[in-house]
């Protein structure tokens, strides 16, 4: 019999609230200064002018986190994902012990190596060789331990050459590479690594991604916040979706960031001009946008087998010379392709107007996905963009979602090549 793997974190009910206006001027004489000008009803003196009233207003309560639960087990890579401001970063704090939840309680056993800012921990006046040290000892490890770790973290960071130099003269990326190398390599029980590998080049994130899959083979914890969901995906199996300081999801990874996804994109049906940014807003009116004949805010489920079209109805309210309209498909953030009118090459008649692209068929894999509509004039110099305002879903027809995973975004025709052996003569 297998036995179960035990339980490293465990939060119960956690909250944290901030108050906001009530501190913060930047100095000791500022914050009285604010103090004295609030007992006597006086307006704001650090408040800039036209925002005197908005200080009182910011005088309330604000719950960063609020009846947060769930439990982590020894050796779980746990994704933990939502937009700016849900209050990942608070959560990661708390659990990093920087600050205290207001409610709450958090169990966890294990040392904890955290990387939540570029240079957390890091004495700028110390080496890189020096800090390697300082953190070791804030981990609690002894200076054996250290000097075993030692040139495996120099050599993985690849910092040989300037591991001798003051920190404060490292650039973000190079006081990234050393920061993950120490924390991955100390050998903490938990690893608790935030947005920061972003800072660093495609090589050194994949490097470090690699580096966790390794830290969760040991049996060891970690948690992951980051907006790349391709990574999130890659790196973990369960995750976590947190939206306005509550968790609103808690599973399997693709079902979470699948979650995420419906939550980052509206579900309006109505278009209006403020969807729409460039000089050509106010001469060009996007009417409509519809899926495969489905309105933009259904969201329409898709089999990877048929054929996706993208109808675009407005109104122009001038002829356009040299115009062209297009629409661009998403996919978690990152532009995949972009398809052309080629029939509005030359003039836009004025009146209204109608575009039907049509996506390659095959080609896309499972996931969700978003579509922005734009056009253009020969040149550049007048244009015309939305935000994400079309969706669709390509179905999984494979129940373990190995063929959304496996395979990369595209489908490519396979080349029919068989395999030959050769036999010894």
């Amino acid at each position: 019999m297998v036995p179960m793997a035990k339980t490293v974190i465990k939060v119960d009910n956690l909250s944290k609230q901030y108050r906001l206006g009530q501190i913060g001027g930047g100095t000791l004489r500022d914050d009285v200064n604010r103090w004295i000008a609030r007992l006597m009803g006086r307006p704001d003196p650090l408040a800039k002018i036209g925002q005197e009233g908005a200080a009182h207003a910011r005088n309330e309560s604000f719950w960063a986190l609020k009846d947060v639960n769930f439990e982590v087990k020894e050796g779980e890579i746990l994704g933990i994902i939502g937009r700016n401001g849900a209050g990942k970063s608070t959560l990661l704090k708390i659990l990093s012990r920087i600050t205290t939840p207001t409610e709450g309680r958090i169990t966890m056993r294990g040392r904890v190596g955290s990387l939540l800012e570029v240079g957390t921990g890091f004495h700028p006046e110390l080496t890189g060789r020096e800090n390697i040290y300082l953190n070791g000892t804030i981990l609690g490890m002894r200076k054996a331990e250290v000097d075993r770790k030692l040139e495996e973290i120099i050599a993985f960071a690849e910092m040989e050459r300037f591991v001798d130099t003051p920190v404060k003269r490292y650039s973000s990326g190079m006081t990234v590479r050393l920061a993950f190398a120490v924390a991955a390599h100390l050998e903490p029980e938990i690893l608790i690594v935030d947005e920061v590998l972003a800072v660093g080049d495609a090589e050194f994130q994949a490097k470090c991604l690699g580096k966790m899959k390794d830290v969760s083979s040991q049996g060891r914890t970690v948690l992951f916040v980051s907006h790349n969901m391709g990574s999130i995906v890659d790196l973990c199996q369960r995750g976590l979706v947190v939206e306005s300081g509550r968790l609103i999801f808690d599973g399997e990874v693709g079902a979470a960031v699948t979650c995420y996804m419906e939550k980052g994109v509206s579900h309006r049906k109505e278009i209006t001009a403020d969807d729409f940014s460039g000089l050509l807003r106010d001469r060009i009116l996007i009417e409509s946008v519809r899926i495969n004949d489905i309105d933009v805010g259904a969201a329409p489920l898709v089999n990877p087998l048929e054929t996706i079209t993208v109808e675009v109805l407005g109104t122009s309210k001038a002829q356009l010379s040299n115009m062209d309209l297009f629409v661009t498909v998403y996919k978690d953030g990152v532009r995949l392709f972009t398809l052309f009118d080629q029939k509005q090459w030359g003039y836009l008649e004025q009146g209204a107007f109608r575009s039907v692209f049509t996506l390659p068929d095959k080609v896309l894999r499972p996931g969700h996905y978003t579509v922005r509509v734009g056009g253009d004039r020969k040149g550049g110099f007048e244009w015309l963009l939305s935000g994400d305002i079309g969706r669709f879903e390509i179905m999984d027809m494979y129940s373990d979602g190995f063929e959304a995973r496996a395979h990369g975004i595209f489908n490519f025709p396979r080349t029919g090549m068989r395999l030959q052996v050769r036999k010894d003569q």
